[in-house]
């Protein structure tokens, strides 16, 4: 198939990558324009770029798609399907109505669940036990689209935002190349979306501030859908750091050692106990333990050895 592809992050190198080697014709891959990174602040071309250099594909980067240059070298590119997978830019209805075949997008969730920039954050922050990647029709909504295939995968409590975001890559990969065989075999049927929705907005400061008066589970499925980017922060002693990795303190241990501590007043934030696993520390409901964290500049480093590097002690507080 006659193909038009535009993505730009990690999560799209995989369906590029898929397409390119099933034997599609990808007359062009559009990607974000190179962006300003690092302390140099030199240019760095996207993922989707550098995927698309190393396959030796025709790549374009235009500043806004929708402009009337934009929409006349997609008309001369005369593309069957345009396939977007996290491109960064929305499509006008000229462009969607453009292709004979449609635009199809991979998205990160179990539509109409998750619609958004951040579907794979907010599954695991909101404590989802699964989540998936869906196929769809584009439209001029927000991830709106008649949906077309879906495949879905279970989160298990320890799993990362980073873990779930490599497996749905690839599995948005294998799901678009099935979806472009029913859609070539004539047997792919569209289904409108339907029931709850809710939205994945993107991230700000306030979402990465760890609230000690919050619940434990709540704190792990933050640190945990914060992680790699952009981390969960709290402070000690005014210095900012990121906590990487966490667990829950459960069970009847859990329940006599909290009972105790609570026994002797103990304070949201307080560190109880501390540990060659981590730092036991107390939460708004439950008791977390704190296992990896990151002070600002530095690498990332066990909470024990963190705390022990500024000589700190039970009984002090994370804010």
């Amino acid at each position: 198939m006659r193909i038009v592809f535009m993505g730009t992050p990690d999560f799209a190198v995989p369906s590029l990558r898929a397409l390119a080697g099933h034997g599609h014709e990808i007359v062009g891959v559009f990607t974000q324009p190179d962006r300003p990174a690092g302390r140099g602040k030199k240019l760095k071309p996207s993922p989707v770029k550098s995927a698309a250099e190393e396959l030796n594909l025709p790549i374009f980067q235009p500043a806004k798609i929708k402009t009337p240059e934009g929409i006349q070298c997609l008309r001369e590119l005369a593309p069957e399907c345009i396939i977007v997978v996290a491109y960064g830019q929305l499509l006008s209805k000229e462009i969607l109505d453009l292709p004979s075949r449609g635009c199809i997008n991979v998205h990160a969730s179990l539509l109409p669940s998750y619609r958004g920039a951040a579907p794979i954050h907010w599954a695991i922050i909101n404590g989802e036990e699964y989540t998936g990647v869906t196929t769809m029709l584009m439209d001029e909504g927000l991830d709106t689209g008649d949906m077309l295939l879906k495949r879905e995968i279970k989160i298990s409590q320890k799993d990362t935002m980073g873990e779930i975001h490599d497996k749905l890559a690839l599995l948005g990969g294998e799901l678009l190349i099935q979806t472009l065989r029913e859609l070539e075999q004539g047997t792919l049927t569209a289904t409108a979306q339907s029931g709850k929705s809710n939205y994945a907005p993107l991230l700000n400061r306030d979402h990465e501030r760890i609230d000690w008066t919050r619940s434990a589970v709540e704190l792990h499925n933050q640190i945990r859908g914060l992680n790699p980017w952009p981390g969960a922060f709290a402070l000690f002693r005014e210095e900012q750091f990121k906590v990487w990795r966490s667990t829950v303190f459960s069970g009847q241990r859990a329940a006599e050692k909290e009972n105790s501590f609570q026994g002797s007043n103990a304070e949201v934030g307080q560190i109880l106990e501390v540990l060659e696993e981590g730092l036991l520390v107390q939460t708004g409901d439950g008791l977390l333990w704190i296992a990896e964290v990151q002070p600002a500049g530095k690498r990332p480093m066990s909470a024990r050895d963190f705390l022990n590097g500024r000589h700190g002690q039970a009984g002090e507080k994370f804010t």
